[in-house]
């Protein structure tokens, strides 16, 4: 695993990578969930193919927003598009879903030696400021024989727009009617309590530096900085730590449609062992492109990644989309044509 400040680089050489110096084939930016899969991928394929990707890792609002500007050749997003945001595109999107990943509760809770219990009734309290106690009586009911700190919980959120936050209230919408009336699901919200962070590496860091934090990132970033992460209780009554068993698991439970455009959510799944914060991340390309060299080179590099590069999906702690989905989608990608400009 890479550390915090080896992410941190890639994120300042993506960013490098732009000047004039250095030739571009392909442009893009979005996500930071999946940033570390999305980094391996674009260096391999550069060595493999010598095609050069400029990834831009600024969350999933600024990559919708540059996708619908016609800044870059593709956007990616953990949170799918809106009807509203589709109508002001320059044209139709394709939804791709490349990996599916876990959001995870993380804390740093000084003396606490067992991991830490919680159901999404009790976590839309803490992000509501409802709960302000790390030994409020609904924590400790869930987490039984630990005995929990008497000090203050102090909540960190994303502070841009993001698809980890659309994720993560997206299930705090589904399991709590008092999240679900305000502040609800999106990209976002009007936090009630807590400080925030940019990017999943920003939360990461405070959460990391402040006692008594608790905060939502992917599961590779908790991981990769040796920060805890809480079992989540899912809709069949489980505590579920995440893994990529429990997101497989989640996925397998999401029945999908023939005709689906993949804008679906999985998070709540009700199937066993499913870990209830998962979701697929998607990159988003025009189906209609204006250049065919950018096209060809774009569409050839999804098809990889959505075959060989879903090899190292697990080795970064996401899940690989199901290759009968896999299949679905190189079918889906052989319907995007060039137009004259």
């Amino acid at each position: 695993m890479r550390s915090f400040v080896k992410t941190t680089f890639a994120v300042m050489c993506s960013v490098a990578l732009a000047s004039p110096a250095v030739a571009q084939d392909l442009t893009g930016a979005g996500a930071t969930f999946p940033f570390p899969i999305y980094d391996k991928w674009f260096h391999e394929y550069a060595a493999k193919k010598g095609v050069q990707i400029n990834y831009q890792s600024i969350g999933s609002g600024g990559g919708i927003k540059q996708l619908t500007e016609g800044t870059v050749d593709f956007g990616a997003s953990d949170a799918p598009m809106s009807d509203a945001e589709l109508a002001k595109a320059k044209g139709p999107v394709m939804h791709v879903p490349t990996v599916l990943g876990a959001v995870v509760v993380t804390y740093n809770v000084p003396g606490l030696t067992k991991e830490l219990r919680l159901d999404g009734t009790t976590l839309a309290g803490i992000f509501l400021g409802e709960i302000t106690k790390w030994n409020d009586a609904r924590i400790q009911k869930l987490n039984a024989g630990t005995r929990l700190p008497a000090t203050d919980i102090l909540v960190v959120h994303r502070s841009d727009g993001s698809g980890t936050s659309y994720v993560f209230t997206d299930y705090l919408t589904k399991v709590s009617p008092s999240w679900a009336a305000k502040p609800g699901k999106g990209k976002d919200v009007q936090w009630p309590v807590g400080l925030g962070g940019k990017g999943n590496d920003g939360v990461t860091g405070q959460v990391k530096q402040l006692p008594g934090s608790i905060g939502y990132v992917e599961l590779a970033y908790a991981k990769q900085n040796k920060l805890p992460y809480a079992q989540i209780r899912n809709a069949s009554g489980e505590y579920v730590t995440p893994t990529i068993a429990a997101v497989t698991a989640a996925a397998a439970s999401a029945k999908l449609p023939a005709n689906t455009d993949y804008r679906v959510s999985i998070v709540d799944a009700g199937g066993k062992g499913a870990y209830p914060i998962s979701s697929f991340t998607w990159l988003l390309i025009y189906e209609k492109q204006m250049d065919a060299d950018k096209s060809r080179k774009l569409l050839d590099f999804v098809r990889w990644a959505l075959t060989e590069g879903e090899k190292s999906a697990p080795s970064l702690d996401y899940a690989p989309i199901p290759a009968a989905m896999a299949k679905q989608l190189i079918k889906r990608l052989n319907t995007v044509t060039v137009v004259a400009r």
